[in-house]
C-alpha cells in the first residue's frame, strides 16, 4: 500500500494532538461518532491474492498496521475492471465545495444510506470494497475516563472486506477518488465494545456489492447485516495505535 498523503498525515496528527490535550486516551475527539475509525492491512500480497482471487493487485503493497482517516486505502471499486485501487479515505461528495467535508465522512449508517445527500448517490452506483485484516474499537472503562483499544479481527485471521462507498471528487484537472465506510448495528461480540460496527461483506455477495448498474437499496440492505461473532474475535492491544504517527506491528500485538 503507498504510504499515506502528506496532508492525510497532518490531518490525523491534529485530532490526535487535539485528543490528547486533555489527558484523553482515545484517538481522536470525535471517535465515539465513528465505529471504524482507525484499521490494519498488514498481511501479505500473497494473502490478499489468495483471499481475493478474482482481482487484479499492483506490484506491491506495503503493510499497515494503523491506518487512519483520510489516508490512502485499499479499494476494489465497482468500475468492472476488478481491479484494486487507492482511494482517499473519507468521502467527498462530488457537489462539496471544501474536500476537508471527508473529514467528518469517514463512516456511513446503513439505516440512512438511501436518504443521506452525501450517500444516497453513491449506495445506488458507486459501491467498493474497502480490504482489511483487522480494525480497532476503544473500549470504554467503568468509573474511568480512560479508553482500552480492542483489535478487531475474523478468528481465521484472514484478510476481508468493509462494505464501502466512493465518490469522485474533481475541483479541477486533478481528480480525487475518496471512500466510506458503512456501518451497521454491532453483534454480539462487538456490542459490549460500542453500539456500531462496520459491515463486512462476505465473500459470496462481491459480486452483487460490485454489480457496475445501478442497484435498487431494496437489494442492497440484505447485505448490510452484521457478521457472525462466532467467526470473529478480539483483544485489548496497546495505546501505541492511539497515535497515527505508530505504524508498526506493535500496534496489533495483544497486551498484557
Amino acid at each position: 500500500m503507498h504510504p499515506a498523503n502528506s496532508s492525510g498525515s497532518k490531518v490525523a496528527e491534529l485530532w490526535y494532538h487535539k485528543s490528547t490535550e486533555k489527558g484523553a486516551v482515545c484517538n481522536f475527539p470525535s471517535m465515539d461518532l465513528f465505529m471504524c475509525g482507525r484499521f490494519s492491512l498488514g498481511v501479505t500480497l500473497d494473502a490478499l491474492v489468495e483471499a481475493f482471487p478474482d482481482f487484479t493487485f499492483p506490484a506491491e503493497l506495503t503493510p499497515r498496521y494503523n491506518i487512519a482517516p483520510t489516508q490512502d486505502v485499499v479499494v476494489i471499486p465497482n468500475t468492472g475492471e476488478r481491479t484494486v485501487r487507492m482511494f482517499r479515505w473519507g468521502l467527498i461528495p462530488s457537489w462539496a465545495k471544501d474536500p476537508e467535508i471527508g473529514n467528518r465522512l469517514i463512516n456511513a449508517r446503513a439505516e440512512t444510506l438511501a436518504e443521506k445527500p452525501a450517500f444516497r448517490a453513491a449506495y445506488v452506483r458507486r459501491r467498493c470494497l474497502i480490504l482489511a485484516d483487522g480494525f480497532y474499537e476503544w473500549q470504554s472503562v467503568p468509573g474511568s475516563k480512560a479508553k482500552i483499544p480492542m483489535y478487531v479481527q475474523l478468528a481465521s485471521k484472514k484478510p476481508f472486506a468493509f462494505a464501502g462507498l466512493w465518490e469522485l471528487w474533481r475541483p479541477d484537472e486533478t481528480p480525487v477518488f475518496s471512500c466510506t465506510i458503512i456501518t451497521t448495528e454491532p453483534n454480539a461480540l462487538l456490542a459490549p465494545i460500542h453500539d456500531r460496527m462496520p459491515v463486512i461483506v462476505p465473500p459470496d455477495a462481491y459480486d452483487v456489492w460490485l454489480d457496475p448498474t445501478e442497484q435498487k437499496p431494496a437489494l442492497l440492505n440484505a447485505l448490510l447485516k452484521p457478521y457472525p461473532a462466532d467467526l470473529m474475535i478480539t483483544y485489548p492491544v496497546s495505546r501505541l495505535v492511539n497515535d497515527p504517527a505508530n505504524d508498526t506491528p506493535a500496534c496489533i500485538v495483544k497486551s498484557e
